[in-house]
C-alpha cells in the first residue's frame, strides 16, 4: 500500500491492533498524550474539538477499560480526519512512540478469508492475501490440522463435500514475522438443485434453498425446523414465533425438545447478511393437547396468554424532557418476549394515543391472561391513585389530562385476568394543586401486584452519562425479571438490590403492593383457553400490526439496483435503510436516499439518510443493522393517518460526463401502514374507552416543583426544572449498562463510580456509561458445532505441541 493511500485512509479504517497500541501510548503519556493532542486538533478549524468534547473524553477514565484516547480518535473519525492528518498531528505533538504505531507492519494481511455457505458439489474458494518486506508464504489449516499442499493465497476445494464444512484459517509468514488470518466458517448444504436452476450463478448473493415445513406434534415430542441459505458472507439466522424473535433461535436448525402447547404457533426464519435480508415461508406448528400433560403438572399454575403494554414518554412538549425511558422500554421488551409475552412498546404518546393504546391492550385480555403494564415518564400520585402524564399534557395540567392507573386496573378486573401487574417507573409526589378525590371502586381479587419505582410522596431517578443508561428501577429489575420465582419475590429481591445502591440511598426505594395469594410467576407456561376465540381474533390482529414491511429491490432505468430494508426499534419506530446492490460499470458515483414522507410523521430531514445508524438516532438497533447503508429513523408511527408513501431518489454521475453534475431518478414506494400504524391510535377516543378513568370534577393543577438543591445534582421524573442536555449523548455508543442478554451488550457497572451521584431519574447524571469494544462481526462464526473459543484454544495448543 502506497504512502499516499495510507494517508488518505480514514481513521476508522485503521486496524484494531494499531488503534489499541496507539491509545495505550497516548493514555499513559502525560505531557505528550491525548490532552495535548486534543489541544493541537482544537486549533485546526477543519476538525474543531471543543471543551465539551474533551470533557467527554476525560470521563472515559471512570469506565472499566475506558480510554480517553479512543474516544478522541472516534470524534476525529466522525469529522473526516484521515490517517495523514493524524500523522501530522502526532509529529507536531512530538510523540515518536505514538507515531511509530501508525507505520505499516512488516507483514500485513490485506484480504481476509470470508465465511461462506454453499451447496454440496460446488466450488469452494477461500482467499488470504498479504504483503511483507520479504516474500510471503502461506499455510492453510482446517481447525487444528494442516491442509496438505495448501501453500497458495487461494484455497480451492472442487467439488466441495459435506465433510469439508468447518472452520478454516491461514498462517502467513514473511521472514521472521508471521500472522494468522481471521477464522472463516464454511457451511455446506446438501440440497437437490431443481432442474434448470443453478445457484452457483448467484456470485455469492444470498439465496434461500431450504424452506421450513409444517409440523404436527404431541405434547412432549421434539420440534425440529430447518432453514437453509447460501451466500457470502455466511448468512445469519433468527427464528420467529408469531412475529417475535425466539431467544437463542439463531441457528439454521431450530430444535425444541419436550414441546408443550405453549409452542403452538406460526414460525418463520429471518435470513440476513451484511447487505441483504429475506424471510422463509411461515409455517404452522400444531401441538395437540393431551390429558397426561395436565396430569404431569397438577400443581403448575399457568396463563391463558401473556400480554404486556410498555409506554415510555420522554419528549415532553411542556415539561422537562427525559432520557432513560427509551432504553428501559427497549430492554424490558426483549426480556418480556423471552418470557413469551406479547409485547407492544411505544414511545412518546399523547393523551388520546395513550388512551387508545390502553383500549387495544384491554381487547387482548380475557379470563386467565397475565396482563402487564409498564410506564416510564412523568407522573404523580393523589390519594393512592397514580396518574401517568402524556407528552402533550399542558402546563399547568389537570388530572383529566392524565391516565389514572387504578381506573385501568378496574377495567382489567372486568376481563377476569389471571394476574394484573403494574410496574410504574415515575414520581409519586403529591399534586398539591389537585384536591379532588378519584372515585375508583376496585373488586377484591387476589391477583394484583404493583411495583412502584419509588415510595409514596417521593421521586424516581434515572441514571445519566454521556451515553444511554437505565433508570434506577430498571437497572436492577432487568437482572431479576427472568427468575423463575413468584413475581412478588422477584420484586422483593429488586428492592434489596436497590437498597444497596449508594447513589439513591435515602432518595428512592422500591415499594411493592400486592394482593397475590398464589405463587404466580412471569415464567408460568401458557395454556390457551378453549373459550377465548374472540380474544384470539384480537390477538391475531395485534400481531399483524407488528409485521415489518418486506424488504424489496428497486430497479432503475440506468441499470442500478437498490435494496430497501426495514427494521423495528419499537412498535411505533421504523428504521429504513438503503443499499446499492449493483450499479453500471461506467457510473463513477451512485447513492440512494429516501424522502417525501408524510407530514404526520416526526422526521427530521437533517437526520435522514445518514451513513451510520447513530447519526440518525438509531442507538439501540445499530449493532444488528446491515452495514454500508444509508439509514433513516421514522418515529411516531401512531400518528400516520394514511398509508406510508415515500420516494426513493437515486443520484449518480458517469465518468464520461464532463460537467460532473449528478443525474437523478426517482421511484415512489408504498409500504401500507407499518407496525402500530395499522391500529389507528390517532383516532378520537371512543366514549366507552378508558377516557373516563376518574369520573370526578377536576381542578387545574401545576406540575409540582420538587427540584432538589444543586448539591443533589439530580433530575426528577416530575418537576425537574431543567431538561437534560441530550446533545451531549455520544453518537458512537448505543447505551451503557445494557442487559447482558442482548447481543454485543456491555457488562454491568460497578457502584464505586457513583460516589458523586449525578442527576436523577428522568434527567441527570448518576452513572457514567461504559462500553466494550467488540470484534468485527464478520470474523465471528455465526453457527458451528464447536464453540469458536474452543476451536481457537485447540488450534493454539496444537501449534505449541508442534513447536515442542
Amino acid at each position: 500500500m502506497s504512502e499516499s493511500l495510507e494517508r488518505s485512509a480514514r481513521i476508522s479504517m485503521l486496524k484494531e491492533p494499531q488503534v489499541k497500541k496507539l491509545c495505550e501510548v497516548l493514555d499513559k503519556s502525560s505531557g505528550r498524550g491525548w490532552r495535548k493532542l486534543g489541544e493541537i486538533i482544537g486549533n485546526d478549524r477543519r476538525f474543531k474539538v471543543s471543551s465539551d468534547d474533551m470533557e467527554m473524553c476525560s470521563l472515559k477514565v471512570l469506565e472499566l477499560e475506558g480510554s480517553p484516547s479512543l474516544m478522541l480518535l472516534r470524534l476525529m473519525g466522525e469529522r473526516g480526519c484521515t490517517a495523514g492528518h493524524l500523522m501530522d498531528y502526532l509529529k507536531t505533538l512530538g510523540n515518536s512512540e505514538a507515531l511509530q504505531c501508525l507505520k505499516p507492519p512488516a507483514l500485513q494481511i490485506l484480504i481476509q478469508p470470508q465465511p461462506v455457505a454453499l451447496l454440496c458439489g460446488h466450488n469452494l474458494r477461500l482467499s488470504c492475501h498479504a504483503v511483507g518486506k520479504s516474500p510471503v508464504q502461506y499455510q492453510w489449516f482446517k481447525s487444528k490440522e494442516e491442509i496438505p499442499n495448501s501453500f497458495s493465497p487461494d484455497l480451492v476445494i472442487s467439488p466441495v463435500q459435506l465433510k469439508d464444512a468447518g472452520f478454516y484459517i491461514c498462517r502467513v509468514n514473511s521472514g521472521d514475522a508471521f500472522e494468522f488470518s481471521q477464522w472463516a466458517q464454511v457451511d455446506v448444504l446438501n440440497v437437490a438443485t431443481p432442474c434448470g436452476q443453478s445457484y452457483q450463478s448467484l456470485d455469492g448473493r444470498l439465496k434461500l434453498v431450504i424452506q421450513p415445513q409444517p409440523q404436527r406434534l404431541h405434547v412432549g415430542e421434539t420440534l425440529q425446523l430447518e432453514c437453509g441459505a447460501v451466500g457470502r458472507p455466511i448468512p445469519r439466522f433468527q427464528w420467529h414465533k408469531n412475529g417475535v424473535p425466539i431467544p437463542d433461535g439463531t441457528k439454521r436448525k431450530l430444535l425444541i425438545p419436550h414441546v408443550t402447547q405453549d409452542h403452538h404457533g406460526r414460525y418463520r426464519c429471518e435470513i440476513s447478511s451484511s447487505t441483504e435480508r429475506m424471510w422463509s415461508s411461515e409455517v404452522d406448528v400444531v401441538v395437540d393437547s393431551e390429558e397426561h400433560f395436565l396430569n404431569s403438572i397438577p400443581d403448575q399454575l399457568y396463563a391463558t396468554d401473556k400480554v404486556a403494554l410498555l409506554i415510555g414518554n420522554l419528549s415532553y412538549q411542556n415539561h422537562p424532557q427525559l432520557k432513560a425511558p427509551m432504553v428501559d422500554v427497549y430492554e424490558l421488551t426483549n426480556l418480556l418476549r423471552q418470557l413469551n409475552f406479547k409485547v407492544v412498546s411505544l414511545l412518546d404518546l399523547t393523551e388520546s394515543e395513550m388512551r387508545n393504546a390502553v383500549d387495544e391492550f384491554l381487547l387482548l385480555l380475557h379470563k386467565g391472561v397475565y396482563g402487564l403494564l409498564y410506564y416510564a415518564g412523568h407522573g404523580y400520585e393523589n390519594y393512592g391513585n397514580s396518574f401517568m402524564v402524556p407528552v402533550d399534557a399542558p402546563n399547568p395540567y389537570h388530572s383529566a389530562n392524565c391516565l389514572c392507573v387504578q381506573s385501568i386496573l378496574q377495567l382489567m378486573q372486568e376481563k377476569e385476568t389471571g394476574l394484573n401487574i403494574f410496574l410504574l417507573d415515575m414520581c409519586r409526589k403529591r399534586n398539591i394543586h389537585d384536591d379532588s378525590t378519584p372515585n375508583v371502586v376496585l373488586r377484591v381479587t387476589a391477583n394484583i401486584v404493583f411495583g412502584y419505582a419509588t415510595c409514596q410522596d417521593a421521586e424516581a431517578f434515572e441514571l445519566s452519562s454521556t451515553g444511554f443508561t437505565n433508570g434506577v428501577f430498571v437497572k436492577f429489575l432487568k437482572k431479576r425479571l427472568l427468575d423463575n420465582e413468584k413475581i412478588t419475590v422477584v420484586l422483593d429481591r429488586v428492592a434489596e438490590d436497590m437498597g444497596q445502591f449508594d447513589a439513591t440511598k435515602g432518595k428512592q426505594a422500591l415499594e411493592i403492593r400486592s394482593s397475590l395469594s398464589e405463587r404466580r410467576a412471569l415464567t408460568d407456561p401458557i395454556l390457551p383457553s378453549d373459550g377465548a376465540n374472540l380474544a384470539h381474533v384480537h390477538s391475531r390482529q395485534w400481531a399483524k400490526a407488528h409485521d415489518l414491511p418486506e424488504s424489496m429491490c428497486l430497479d432503475f432505468d440506468c441499470g442500478a439496483q437498490i435494496k430497501l430494508g426495514f427494521a423495528a426499534e419499537f412498535s411505533n419506530v421504523l428504521v429504513i435503510y438503503t443499499h446499492i446492490v449493483k450499479k453500471p460499470e461506467d457510473m463513477s458515483f451512485c447513492q440512494a436516499h429516501v424522502t417525501d414522507f408524510s407530514q404526520d410523521l416526526d422526521v427530521d430531514p437533517k437526520e435522514m439518510n445518514r451513513e451510520t445508524p447513530e447519526e440518525t438516532g438509531i442507538y439501540l438497533l445499530s449493532s444488528s443493522l446491515p452495514q454500508h447503508c444509508l439509514y433513516t429513523r421514522i418515529s411516531s408511527l401512531q400518528k400516520l393517518r394514511e398509508e406510508l408513501v415515500f420516494t426513493v431518489c437515486l443520484q449518480g454521475t458517469f465518468a464520461a460526463m464532463d460537467d460532473g453534475h449528478p443525474i437523478h431518478w426517482t421511484r415512489s414506494v408504498n409500504i401500507g401502514k407499518p407496525l402500530i400504524a395499522r391500529l389507528d391510535l390517532h383516532r378520537a377516543v371512543r366514549r366507552n374507552s378508558c377516557l373516563q378513568t376518574c369520573l370526578i370534577p377536576h381542578s387545574p393543577c401545576h406540575s409540582p416543583c420538587h427540584s432538589p438543591g444543586p448539591e443533589h445534582r439530580l433530575h426528577l421524573h416530575l418537576g425537574s426544572q431543567q431538561a437534560p442536555d441530550c446533545n451531549r449523548l455520544s453518537p458512537q455508543h448505543p447505551y451503557a449498562d445494557i442487559c447482558e442478554s442482548l447481543p454485543g451488550a456491555a457488562g454491568g457497572c460497578g457502584d464505586s463510580y457513583y460516589e458523586n451521584a449525578g442527576q436523577c431519574r428522568y434527567g441527570a447524571p448518576l452513572e457514567s456509561g461504559r462500553f466494550s469494544s467488540s470484534p468485527d462481526r464478520h470474523s465471528i462464526p455465526i453457527e458451528a458445532g464447536d464453540d469458536i473459543n474452543e476451536v481457537q484454544t485447540v488450534f493454539i495448543n496444537s501449534l505449541q505441541l508442534q513447536q515442542q
